[in-house]
């Protein structure tokens, strides 16, 4: 009968030792918290535009240099043309990604 209660007393011991612990380890967010929160978020939507304007770039650059540019004619998004050695028709979006285009889809720029 003692062995019983003690091994009762014990996993009842053990039992709230494993809810405090883990109440222990919530943590409550003050104000400070919130706001290094906050400023991380900003930072990594800073970086994330920065990362895709400078693809952006870097791929247009390129392009320019190894494609041509189909004069007289845009993208859906208003932006050039390339045209690449197996003469297949490409933008580049706001992320630095060559979007590939249908003959249907590329426009004629507007005279002015």
């Amino acid at each position: 009968m003692k062995k019983k209660f003690a091994i009762g007393l014990l996993t009842l011991a053990l039992c709230g030792g494993l809810t405090l612990s883990v109440n222990a380890q919530e943590k409550k967010k003050t104000e400070v918290g919130k706001a290094l929160d906050h400023t991380g978020k900003a930072i990594e939507k800073g970086a994330t535009s920065v990362g895709n304007k400078t693809a952006e770039v870097a791929v247009k650059g390129g392009s320019k240099i190894t494609d041509k540019t189909w004069k007289g004619k845009m993208a859906p998004d208003g932006s050039n043309v390339y045209i690449d050695s197996k003469n297949r028709k490409y933008y580049v979006n706001a992320k630095g990604a060559k979007i590939w285009l249908k003959a249907t889809e590329i426009k004629d720029k507007p005279k002015g």
